[in-house]
């Protein structure tokens, strides 16, 4: 467990990845996806925030310390003990690492990007801790700094329950993702939100459900099941969805039904999806999003950009690491909120 552990946290300090050939996978009779601008809808608006044909890579010089920094928090928080969370007969502190950017204001709204860990990981792997910071909070100083990521909140929580080590035993960690949701909206988006300035007027569902628009959910890996998961049971409280390389997490039919039950319009989100060639969990999280592009619903619509659609996928010729986690986190991070 310490060995993956060190190799994501490692990976801060990796050259960026090789991504000529990400996102320009040519379309074969299997129905696989493509990311070229042909297979977009003609729209020549140069108003509309669409993503790039192929994945960017991450400067080098954003792996080391900005000029202008952001800072890092611990917030606790308190919430239930995940497989009794229904029965609150076990009460849990926990902790989650909270980034401001640099010129954090009270008096502005910032939109909040969570962001969760992986397998064998906890919520200090991307970003790290105040005294510690990692590789993602460099990239985030920046790409916020050179105005390539909008100033925003991102906050790194744990489905980790009573202990440390649950994330790396697979099985469990399957079944938290899965109830994550109950400690995500009850607890730590009040606590985060109740605190920082944001979008949420107050910290009531309500509140939570209608400042949507500002707030995503992003992963790798078990990370990824975790935001397949909040797009299953939480697409009321969030607009954007991050998953990369792990899931999905149930059927198209499923993600279906889970929209048309919410009175939710195609257009009222996005999914944002990104894998690697040579990355183990490629075949059947690529398949999982070619299911989706491929139904006949309308729900799902293939497209770079949000006034046309709201599913886009694009990859790398990378594996499953640290290093092309964040890659996929940074292009996310420079397209969002910039419509």
């Amino acid at each position: 467990m310490l060995i993956a552990l060190s190799l994501i946290l490692s990976a801060c300090a990796s050259l960026p990845p090789d991504t000529s050939a990400s996102g320009e996978v040519s379309e074969t009779e299997s129905g696989s996806l493509e990311a070229e601008n042909n297979s977009m809808p003609s729209n020549a608006d140069n108003t509309i925030n669409r993503f790039p044909t192929s994945l960017a890579a991450i400067p080098d010089s954003y792996f080391s310390e900005a000029e202008q920094q952001g800072t890092l928090q611990d917030l606790y928080y308190d919430t239930y003990e995940s497989f009794s969370y229904d029965e609150k007969s076990q009460k849990l502190q926990k902790h989650a690492v909270v980034y401001l950017p640099y010129g954090y204001d009270e008096s502005k709204q910032y939109p909040v990007f969570y962001l969760m860990h992986g397998g064998w990981s906890n919520e200090y792997t991307y970003l790290g801790s105040p005294d510690e910071p990692q590789g993602m909070k460099h990239i985030l100083d920046h790409g916020i700094a050179n105005g390539e990521i909008q100033p925003m909140i991102v906050v790194c929580p744990t489905y980790n329950n009573t202990s440390p080590e649950d994330s790396g035993d697979y099985s469990l960690a399957l079944r938290l993702t899965d109830n994550y949701h109950n400690e995500l909206i009850n607890d730590l988006i009040p606590a985060v939100e109740g605190k920082y300035s944001t979008y949420a007027e107050d910290t009531t569902s309500e509140a939570i459900a209608a400042s949507r628009d500002y707030r995503a959910f992003c992963g790798f890996s078990m990370g990824s099941m975790a935001t397949w998961r909040i797009f299953e049971h939480s697409l009321d409280y969030f607009r954007y969805f991050m998953p990369s390389s792990g899931g999905p997490a149930a059927s198209t039919e499923t993600y279906e039904s889970v929209v048309k039950d919410s009175g939710h319009e195609w257009d009222d989100f996005f999914i944002f999806a990104a894998s690697g060639t040579n990355d183990f969990a490629y075949s059947g999280f690529k398949n999982g999003i070619d299911a989706m592009r491929e139904s006949d619903s309308g729900l799902f619509r293939f497209a770079d950009n949000e006034a046309e659609g709201n599913l886009y996928y694009m990859e790398s010729d990378g594996n499953h690491s640290g290093e092309y986690a964040m890659l996929y986190f940074y292009n996310g991070l420079c397209w969002i909120w910039r419509r």
